[in-house]
């Protein structure tokens, strides 16, 4: 019993003190997620799209910005309809926000390039 109150005495102001420092510089440990590693591969391409995914733009009025900024940034992978292990250029299903999804996009990623082929608005 003595040992283990030590060992609190130590542990929780040294996981205040941590969580503290991690705090101030930003860090999180939420770039380690699979949603958040697509993500963060899919922004590091170079964009193409396809000639429907343009006109699919155009007619529910969102520009590449928006796109980028929001839908990418803030959407969330569904894996169980996207094939994830497709070789060479797996395919992904986001939808944007995760809950009551407004949109949902289609794309392809591939070693040097995202293709954005189909965005649908659900409701």
């Amino acid at each position: 019993m003595r040992k283990l109150k030590f060992y609190l005495i130590g542990l929780v102001p040294g996981l205040i003190i941590v969580f503290f420092i991690l705090n101030k510089k930003g860090a999180s440990c939420s770039g380690y997620l699979p949603n958040s590693r697509v993500i963060a591969e899919t922004l590091s391409k170079d964009f193409q799209y396809s000639d429907s995914f343009k006109a699919e733009m155009q007619q529910l009025k969102v520009d590449e910005k928006f796109l980028k900024d929001s839908i990418l940034t803030e959407g969330y992978i569904n894996f169980d309809r996207s094939h994830a292990q497709k070789k060479p250029c797996p395919d992904y299903l986001l939808q944007y926000p995760k809950k009551n999804t407004r949109f949902e996009v289609t794309y392809e990623k591939c070693d040097k390039t995202a293709t954005f082929q189909s965005l649908k608005k659900v409701r």
